[in-house]
């Protein structure tokens, strides 16, 4: 295929991905973004085939781990649960970071292959972005890595802090640019691999401190990592498909990052410097204090609701763990029947992903006009009658507007305690993700609720 018309096929293709990502932005254009977004990887992918000239014995190989690979995300998808879907994403920008090192290593050890020159004498341009390519590849990898542990429960989603940590990690970001100021003069394969270890050390060091209650903006910000690592990389094969890609997924992960944290007032240099002028969490002992709560059932739950006339749903984690929304919209079914007003709150985090529970409510036909975020109902929980929160827990929290001392503390919450009843559906006390308690479940007009998300809204369908 000439290269005029390998542009012109990835400019069609780097069309499609801007398109989208506009789909993406709306619950009501999402599908067809997506499938917009399979075709100009179709069309990148099949291109990027007949563009080089001779594969030789090597093409079998090529479409053995495409099918192997391909197979594999397909599985995958096809098997994982809406539940996990934040740390499936996590291990997918590893891969990304992964296949960003080992292009950039092919690029470094076969120089030749890739018309950059040869060992000891390639191009300079082609080795800074190579460089920059490995060293954000590898930061991604072994930071996705982490991300995922956490959000598995492998490791624990408290932050890892240790004295002098930010200054390590400073002094080791120097480090990484003076090898590849080196690397650029001198060209030794020890520099490079000296690079490639560094950085997969510095992507350990840079989320192990952020706690739980900034996860989902470290995903967002290791997906802007991921696309900067294949632009990189892009430049590096002159690529164009992969160069635009990887610009839109940078540009739109570090914009989605930036949202995010002034969503949750957080500063974005602290996050993306690894959790830099956090506040630490004395999480032991703030939920061995036992305090008294009301506790009910389905039947009280039902008679509530039935003589409101508005309530608010509050979905979270919770629910998304016990597949509940279809019972939930049964439920509000109900609740319309008998005259009453029903809204869903969204938090921009609820759930462990930005549009989580947007997805879950989608596939339960919940209609979009009823669903609101934070900055659009926030206000109307004063004049609610009930507040259904149904596992929601860290962004419901009140004391994020109260306690300096709370590594949740000026994160923007839902205010649920307005509500003159709140009825919050938990399988017990313990504390959410940020790890901390919750002072909602103690408050005088909150009934917990004390069941598996699913069953205890069924039993509240049965009794309306």
């Amino acid at each position: 295929m000439s290269a005029n018309l390998s542009a012109t096929f990835y400019l069609i293709s780097g069309i499609l991905f801007i398109l989208a990502l506009r789909g993406l932005s709306s619950p009501e254009t999402s599908r067809q973004g997506n499938y917009f977004g399979i075709a100009g990887m179709l069309i990148s992918i099949v291109v990027t085939f007949l563009s080089v000239g001779n594969f030789g014995s090597g093409f079998v190989y090529v479409l053995i781990f495409l099918v192997v690979g391909g197979s594999v995300g397909a599985f995958i998808a096809f098997r994982i649960p809406m539940t996990a879907m934040p740390e499936l994403v996590a291990g997918f920008h590893s891969l990304v970071g992964l296949a960003a090192v080992f292009v950039a290593i092919s690029a470094f050890l076969k120089p030749e292959a890739f018309n950059l020159g040869y060992v000891g004498n390639i191009k300079l341009a082609s080795l800074i972005e190579m460089s920059l390519g490995a060293a954000i590849g590898a930061i991604t990898f072994s930071g996705s890595i982490i991300a995922f542990l956490k959000l598995r429960g492998i490791m624990s989603g408290a932050p890892i802090t240790f004295k002098g940590q930010h200054f390590l990690n400073l002094i080791l970001g120097l480090i990484i640019i003076f090898l590849i100021y080196y690397l650029c003069i001198s060209q030794t394969s020890n520099l490079f691999w000296s690079l490639v270890l560094l950085s997969f050390l510095v992507g350990v060091l840079l989320i192990i401190p952020i706690g739980g209650a900034d996860m989902p903006v470290v995903i967002s910000m290791l997906n802007s990592y991921s696309g900067w690592a294949a632009a990189g990389i892009g430049f590096t094969l002159e690529n164009t498909a992969l160069i635009i890609t990887g610009a839109l997924v940078g540009s739109s992960g570090a914009i989605l990052s930036y949202i995010m944290c002034k969503g949750m007032n957080r500063s974005f240099f602290n996050v993306i410097l690894g959790g830099w002028g956090a506040t630490e969490q004395n999480i032991e002992g703030q939920s061995k204090e036992q305090k008294p709560v009301k506790n009910g059932n389905a039947d009280d739950a039902a008679f509530l609701m039935k003589n409101a006339s508005s309530v608010i749903i509050v979905p979270g984690y919770g629910m998304a763990v016990a597949q509940a929304q279809h019972a939930l919209r049964e439920m509000v079914d109900a609740l319309k029947k008998n005259g009453v007003k029903v809204s869903y709150a969204i938090h921009p985090v609820a759930g462990r992903m930005p549009g989580h529970m947007n997805v879950l409510l989608a596939e339960a036909n919940v209609p979009y006009d009823e669903v609101f975020e934070l900055e659009e109902i926030n206000n109307d929980f004063a004049n609610c009658d009930v507040a259904y929160v149904i596992g929601a827990n860290d962004v419901t929290n009140p004391v994020a507007k109260s306690d300096p001392q709370s590594p949740i503390y000026g994160m923007p919450v839902l205010d649920v305690e307005k509500s003159k009843s709140v009825l919050f559906v938990k399988r017990s006390l313990s504390p959410g993700y940020a790890g901390i308690d919750n002072d909602l479940f103690y408050r005088d007009n909150t009934l917990m609720l004390f069941a598996d998300a699913k069953k205890m809204t069924e039993e509240i369908v049965k009794n309306l």
